[in-house]
């Protein structure tokens, strides 16, 4: 069956930061003074590149990751929407969230977010303990992320995530569930509550910390789900937790398979051509210095997402959400309907980690718990 274009995101990478955690994986670099004005061109410029992948089709959300997106300035974000609302159609409701670190943000800069269209924040406090923030590398202290969420409210942000980490080293149970305690007397909207796993090319994983035993986490996050619960953050997604209506869109439009362009040194994008029948991801050029040397041709590597990955992407990125995935969403953005494809999970269901309707397909609570796994024998049923 034919493909249909899915929602459209846009990610904008910002890869500075004032110092790099030991545990972060990311494409971002420190650096004192940002090259501003030459960032916003290359950003526009590169934007321009991408536009014949999309045609008129409307951006629904947007998302600044990093690196530390909030050491711009809030000048430089209201020219970066000006351009982009110069070029594409933005939807009027759409969805625009900046990351945001405490610590590299002064006084007004929130309210200069704002002005500048942003309406969504993401802080990354990760704890509110400040011995676990000098291990993780922070250069904020617990005061400066309990000023950052109150700054927000005070601009005018009405929804905003705060990201928490456990299993964090040498953190106890208690102090795992105190940091959540602290961040939900915040009123955050939505909260990220995620362990912390060590990743190749960190320091880090270099040099591996002493973390909680798996029982422990595990544990750990049993309590931590019930609290989060008890005072109305619904899990929705493996670590994200929201209030009533205010989920991420766009990380949504990821979990479902949706398109998203992606600009900005080493940012990735993935755009669905329904006119050819394919699917294709891409990445920018990595280094900074090169993405802004070479911005009116932004290096690409494309990756076609053969017929036969398509379903494997879909349902991996779709289990990780609590309701799971419709069946009409993965044939409408496969081109694959259900009947072709559904008899090769029956052997997760029989086994109790998978439920599938005639509307969706989904982790049970055990599979959930298990997703790795779980992830790991999809890949073998359809390979």
């Amino acid at each position: 069956m034919p493909l249909k274009n899915p929602p459209l995101s846009l990610y904008i990478h910002t890869p500075w930061c004032v110092r790099k955690c030991p545990y972060c994986d990311f494409n971002s670099h420190e650096r004192g003074e940002l090259p501003e004005a030459a960032y916003l061109r290359a950003l526009l410029a590169d934007l321009d590149q991408d536009l014949p992948l999309i045609g008129d089709r409307t951006v629904e959300t947007v998302f600044i990751g990093g690196g530390t997106p909030s050491l711009l300035s809030g000048d430089f974000y209201r020219q970066l929407f000006q351009g982009i609302r110069q070029r594409l159609v933005l939807s009027e409701q759409a969805e625009i969230t900046l990351e945001a670190n405490p610590g590299t943000v002064e006084a007004g800069r929130f309210a200069g977010f704002r002005e500048a269209g942003i309406n969504r924040l993401s802080i990354g406090v990760q704890s509110f303990n400040n011995t676990h923030l000098q291990a993780l590398g922070r250069i904020h202290d617990a005061s400066a992320a309990i000023q950052a969420a109150h700054q927000a409210r005070e601009a005018g942000f009405t929804t905003f995530n705060l990201d928490i980490m456990h299993a964090l080293p040498g953190q106890t149970r208690a102090q795992a569930l105190d940091d959540l305690q602290q961040a939900m007397a915040l009123q955050p909207t939505h909260l990220s509550w995620y362990e912390l796993t060590i990743e190749p090319n960190t320091v880090f994983f270099r040099s591996p910390p002493d973390q909680p035993s798996p029982d422990h986490m595990a544990d750990t996050e049993q309590e931590g789900f019930a609290l989060l619960a008890s005072q109305g953050y619904q899990r929705y997604e493996v670590s994200a937790f929201a209030r009533d209506g205010h989920a991420c869109r766009h990380n949504l439009n990821y979990w479902q398979f949706g398109d998203y362009l992606g600009i900005g040194a080493g940012a990735h994008g993935k755009i669905t051509d329904t006119r050819h029948g394919t699917i294709h991801r891409y990445q920018k050029t990595r280094k900074p210095e090169d993405y802004l040397a070479d911005a009116q041709q932004a290096r690409r590597q494309y990756h076609p997402v053969a017929r036969e990955d398509r379903l494997f992407e879909a349902l991996m990125n779709g289990l990780r959400l609590v309701e799971g995935v419709r069946l009409q969403t993965v044939e409408d953005n496969t081109g694959l309907p259900a009947a072709q494809w559904t008899h090769y999970l029956g052997e997760l269901q029989q086994q109790g980690l998978l439920e599938i309707t005639d509307q969706r397909v989904h982790c049970t609570e055990k599979g959930m718990h298990h997703l790795n796994g779980v992830l790991a024998r999809l890949a073998e049923a359809l390979s």
